[in-house]
């Protein structure tokens, strides 16, 4: 049986929460789900330009932990941009950093 996934740490909710091809209409679109601590793992990796041990830090995970998570998020973003799908942001098990966003917000799976 597998361990439960611990809660990841991220600095704040998404804003946006989905992105498409121009011109396409979404309800024709296949759709890639990218969860909030994916995000997270690609912001601070490839935005901030953090090595993977401190990045890990900050989210709270184990090194081996946040690879598996970041190439999980570049897989599933290279599907997207290939071959020309939405991506929606949603879900996970994550809390959002203390000072960003008042207490714990929490989420595991959709809405």
């Amino acid at each position: 049986m597998a361990r439960p996934k611990i809660c990841r740490t991220v600095c704040c909710e998404p804003s946006v929460n989905y992105f498409k091809p121009r011109g396409i209409p979404l309800t024709e679109l296949d759709r890639v789900s990218l969860a909030v601590d994916e995000l997270e793992a690609i912001r601070l990796k490839d935005f901030e330009g953090m090595e993977q041990e401190k990045a890990a830090t900050t989210m709270t995970v184990s090194q081996p932990t946040f690879h598996r998570i970041l190439q999980s998020a570049h897989g599933k973003v290279a599907d997207a941009l290939v071959n020309g799908k939405a991506i929606r942001i949603e879900g996970g098990k994550y809390v959002v950093k203390k000072g960003k966003q008042a207490g714990k917000r929490g989420r595991t799976g959709g809405h």
